[in-house]
């Protein structure tokens, strides 16, 4: 009998230890894994991969947000008048291809890098919240500049929602183009971590680092204020970056005028890549209209 509950103690002290250890490692692989969200490694661009590479004048500008980070921008002056503000996505950087893409165009364009990206100021991205911030400096920033009468909005994934929340605060942005933008941080923090057991520790832990909750970052309960303005909202379907129902929710959430474009067999912010003339015909028609009346 002694023998036996010798053995059966043994047992449950291995198996108690064995617990606590393999808890132990899965914490502490969550919260490393959630430090890398609001601590994002940077790219940059190399010296040579500007606006001029493809023939476009542009200016290296800095502007600072209202918690005093310092952004690192390019700036094109515009032709007729206009100026898209030009927002990458999480983990980028300035988006030179979009740049060329309206600059070509004779829009204005300021391209950015968000804080904690690219060449900017800081070391915590919200993958939103404060980013918000980074929009309407940039936004200022425009206003500012000789020859500028209207300003329009696109954004890319991250940049996409932020253009979203920055235009239902920002009166001044006429018009916006939502590309792959996620719905809500929730869902897109879902996405991104792929356990679902793991989401609520990554969640927790992330909340912790970045100093607010994710349920702070939701475009879709803003997009209703850009009415009148006009928003057009492109998603792939065969996205797997974000919620694959981002571009839908957004659309039933927002207010006339509004327009939706989801095309199958796509993925994310690649529409412009496997459509590229429907997407410059739709996205040009959208701007033009608004922004050179």
């Amino acid at each position: 009998m002694k023998n036996f509950q010798y053995w059966r103690n043994l047992i449950i002290f291995a198996s108690s230890v064995l617990l606590i250890g393999i808890t132990a490692v899965i914490v502490a692989y969550t919260y490393q894994a959630a430090l890398g969200y609001p601590h994002p490694s940077r790219v940059i661009h190399s010296a040579d991969d500007t606006p001029a590479k493809f023939g476009i004048a542009y200016q290296d500008v800095t502007f600072k947000t209202v918690d005093g980070l310092r952004l690192s921008a390019w700036y094109t002056p515009p032709k007729n008048g206009a100026v898209i503000l030009v927002a990458h996505g999480y983990h980028g950087v300035r988006d030179l291809n979009m740049h060329v893409f309206f600059a070509k165009q004779g829009y204005g364009v300021v391209t950015w890098d968000f804080r904690a990206h690219g060449e900017s100021d800081g070391d915590l991205s919200t993958i939103g919240y404060y980013e918000v911030r980074d929009a309407e400096a940039a936004l200022d920033f425009a206003l500012a500049q000789p020859n500028v009468k209207k300003v329009g909005a696109w954004g890319g994934s991250m940049g996409g929602a932020v253009s979203i929340m920055a235009a239902a605060k920002r009166n001044e942005i006429s018009a916006v183009v939502a590309d792959s933008a996620y719905a809500t941080l929730e869902g897109q923090l879902d996405t991104m971590v792929k356990v679902a057991a793991l989401r609520p520790l990554v969640r927790f832990f992330a909340e912790r680092e970045a100093g607010m909750s994710v349920d702070m970052v939701r475009p879709v309960d803003h997009i209703a204020r850009l009415s009148p303005r006009p928003i057009l909202i492109i998603q792939g379907l065969a996205d797997d970056s974000i919620p694959i129902n981002s571009a839908q929710l957004l659309y039933d959430a927002a207010s006339e005028p509004k327009l939706l474009w989801q095309e199958p067999n796509v993925g994310h912010v690649g529409m412009k890549t496997v459509y590229p003339d429907q997407y410059e015909k739709k996205v040009f028609a959208f701007f033009d209209a608004v922004l050179r009346k």
